[in-house]
């Protein structure tokens, strides 16, 4: 072989080499030289809205009379459902969960002094697929604070969550783009390599991911898919 042909030759090799690193780092492509197979990652992704959402609306009180709390948290729930209803919530939309009555005396361990003995909690949940009526409801929420009802933030829970139920409908398509997608990688690197794509070896379809888009839309969904298949090479 003459000179210039092996410095070609070499030049061929670096840069196969250097292409097959960051493909294995990009864990995009995954080269088996001996079995002449090559494996490679295919994504789908897709942005959805929730189609359900579930807004907890707590309101609490303190005092010294639970009997008389009681009938407090009753009259602010025959407002809170009022409304709801006026801005189209339906009943079947709404659940009342039982008032929480506690002592605080009973779990003062320091003898601290309390003005008020008891606290009281009450929990109005709306559960709908109606995503931009419950969104406008909430902006009205000045509205409660104009009849006395302050709604509150629970500690360790989100008073509103979003959901997208529909994964199934879309499943079908996104595991086909997916693999459409692992093709083309692998027909790109059999076209870079000189090689002629051959069939399927073998074949695993990743788990779907359903994640908030971002913290400021937390009702605009991204799924996500990734399939790994393995093509023969010819």
């Amino acid at each position: 072989m003459k000179l210039n042909d092996k410095q070609t030759a070499a030049a061929i090799i670096a840069v196969g080499m250097a292409f097959m690193g960051m493909a294995i780092r990009n864990g995009i492509v995954t080269f088996k030289d001996r079995d002449r197979t090559v494996a490679v990652k295919g994504l789908c992704e897709r942005e959805v809205k929730a189609d359900k959402v579930t807004w907890s609306l707590t309101y609490k009180e303190i005092g010294n009379d639970p009997s008389a709390m009681y009938d407090l948290l009753e009259q602010k729930n025959r407002k809170v459902v009022a409304f709801l209803k006026s801005a189209g919530i339906k009943d079947d939309e709404i659940s009342i969960n039982p008032a929480e009555i506690a002592d605080r005396q009973a779990d003062n361990y320091g003898n601290e002094i309390m003005n008020y003995r008891y606290k009281a909690k009450s929990v109005i949940t709306v559960t709908s697929n109606n995503i931009d009526q419950v969104r406008q409801l909430m902006r009205r929420q000045a509205e409660l604070m104009k009849q006395g009802i302050a709604i509150v933030s629970e500690e360790y829970s989100n008073n509103v969550t979003y959901e997208f139920t529909g994964l199934n409908r879309i499943k079908p398509e996104m595991v086909q783009e997916a693999t459409k997608n692992a093709r083309a990688t692998a027909q790109k690197f059999a076209d870079d390599s000189g090689s002629k794509l051959g069939d399927i070896r073998s074949a695993q379809q990743g788990q779907f991911s359903i994640e908030n888009r971002d913290n400021n839309t937390p009702y605009i969904k991204r799924i996500r898919v990734v399939n790994t298949m393995e093509y023969a090479l010819d």
